[in-house]
């Protein structure tokens, strides 16, 4: 187990890995940004502070925050509706004190009653979305944001026509890129290679990064037509100079005064707080160490990151799983590897900002696809597989509603087959039914009800009962019961009335009586 000290043995492991998820944040962000229609800033904005602000208030190891693109459609939505950017700053203020307000009232709960086969389908659904989005950008066809996540794209294109298109104009010097960059991840997964220091201690995606940028700079000199054009490189949009980006600092408060400002801004707050909870479980998931965060002091976390990014100009925050993956992927022990990233996200894009625009986006997206595979690997189906239908089933359509919805209505999707199966399961445990024979040779029927029989047991019970055939013998045995809801009780009241008319023998065995359970049956 790792220490969880700032500065102790894990520091060889967490700046590297945030370096790494750095650079697969920073297109991500400004991906968000475009497809949120808000300045491209914004989006660097709330990925500083997802690092240097949510990542030491947080109590999650390896969670990532920044801007999630499940918020773009609700982001773009009400920039329109308000009028604009700086009255939008104003409900992302307002969400963040909400949040806060839920994570003292410890809403974060909700995040425990969450089946185990959703998140893992929305892992697995990641993972699909991850390759399925980035192989287009490692063919050099770039017209859509790497924050994009949503099957419906602009123009009324969608994940697989995008993917077509691709395909067919396909630039050969991406496809090099890309070819080699996953070559040098899957090296770098070999066992035997982990021997030696290179690659024990360097991340792979730093590599591809590194190698990507100097095969590109290499088809610059030698061969032109392989080289990358502008919009097929990361665009980091300039702070100062004549080519600067502003953005005003500060919310426009006097939209406080609207009544959609208060309902976009408990609208993100729940949805952000829901997406960080879904994504913290994710986490957990996937740390190698099974260590437990808190909730509410990560929805306290995201709730202070929303309050300071809204006042600074960024968009709203949430626990990302894709970053969180990239980091558990580059090696990531604790929390410091997510505050790195942050360093690093505001070093490069204030210091060096074009030294970064010669990264290819094909070797950015070829990180995205290993990830994606490790997220969405054939073993995870086939151990779901294993645990039968209850569980498999809603694994693979929470898997496929968020392939072809988004994550957050594909989660919802996935939530009401597994409640189905519940409830399915719960039905058919309420009780133990047993045959035997009396003394005389007579058929018994023993029911013996489980421990705790809810009122989702009533109509497996009830049906049972009316198919008791007259002039039988019935034991109805509570000893092993330490709850049986009020309905249940009428059921098995109503039973004991109608049972001599049927002329069926009943025995109850610490069934409790139900205080006017008869008056129904006596008007």
């Amino acid at each position: 187990m790792p220490h969880n000290n700032l500065f102790g043995p894990n520091l060889k492991h967490d700046i590297p890995a945030g370096l790494v998820v750095f650079l697969v944040a920073l297109p991500l962000c400004l991906g968000i940004a475009l497809a949120s229609g808000a300045p491209l800033i914004s989006g660097v904005i709330a990925g500083v502070i997802g690092g240097l602000v949510v990542g030491p208030l947080s109590g999650s190891q390896l969670s990532v925050s920044g801007p999630a693109a499940g918020l773009t459609v609700i982001v773009l939505g009400a920039i329109a509706t308000l009028g604009s950017f700086e009255a939008f700053l104003t409900a992302v203020v307002l969400a963040g004190c909400i949040q806060i307000a839920l994570g003292y009232a410890r809403a974060g709960l909700i995040g425990y009653y969450f089946p185990a086969a959703v998140i893992k389908g929305m892992l697995a659904g990641i993972g699909v979305i991850l390759v399925l989005k980035q192989i287009p950008h490692a063919l050099g066809f770039d017209q859509s944001s790497m924050g994009s996540v949503a099957f419906g794209e602009k123009h009324n294109a969608n994940t697989f026509t995008e993917l077509w298109r691709a395909l067919t104009t396909a630039h050969t010097g991406a496809l090099l890129i890309a070819l080699s960059s996953l070559l040098i991840l899957v090296l770098w997964e070999n066992k035997k290679l982990k021997q030696f220091g290179v690659f024990k201690f360097i991340p792979g995606p730093l590599v591809v990064v590194v190698i990507s940028t100097l095969l590109n700079e290499l088809f610059m000199a030698i061969a032109p037509t392989l080289a990358l054009s502008n919009v097929q490189l990361v665009n980091i949009p300039q702070l100062f100079g004549d080519e600067a980006n502003h953005v005003q600092v500060g919310p426009d408060w006097r939209a406080l005064g609207q009544l959609a400002t208060w309902t976009l801004a408990a609208t993100m707050a729940i949805v952000a707080s829901l997406e960080s909870l879904l994504s913290l479980e994710a986490s957990d998931k996937l740390d190698p160490y099974k260590r437990n965060s808190p909730p509410n002091r990560e929805l306290k976390a995201q709730g202070v990151g929303n309050v300071l990014s809204g006042l600074l100009g960024g968009l709203p925050i949430t626990a990302v799983i894709v970053r969180s993956s990239a980091n558990v992927t580059a090696g990531a022990r604790t929390r410091v590897a997510a505050i790195a990233h942050g360093f690093f996200m505001a070093g490069f894009v204030l210091l060096t900002p074009k030294l970064l625009n010669h990264i290819p986006l094909a070797g950015l997206a070829s990180i995205l696809i290993f990830i994606g595979y490790k997220l969405s690997s054939v073993s995870l189906y086939r151990g779901m597989y294993r645990l039968g239908w209850s569980q498999f089933m809603p694994f693979l359509i929470t898997v496929l509603a968020i392939i072809f919805t988004n994550l957050l209505q594909g989660i919802a999707i996935g939530l009401v087959v597994a409640l189905f199966f519940i409830l399915r399961n719960n039905y058919r445990n309420a009780f133990v039914l047993q045959k035997g024979q009396d003394k005389d040779g007579g058929e018994i029927l023993t029911l013996t009800l489980s421990q705790e029989v809810s009122y989702l047991n009533k109509g497996a019970i009830a049906k049972c009962l009316q198919e008791v055939p007259a002039n039988g013998f019935v034991v109805i045995d509570a000893t092993t019961s330490n709850y049986i809801d009020h309905d249940v009780l009428e059921v098995l009241q109503d039973f004991k009335i109608n049972a001599p008319s049927r002329n069926i023998h009943l025995t109850l065995i610490n069934i409790p009586d139900l205080p006017f359970a008869n008056s129904a049956a006596t008007l």
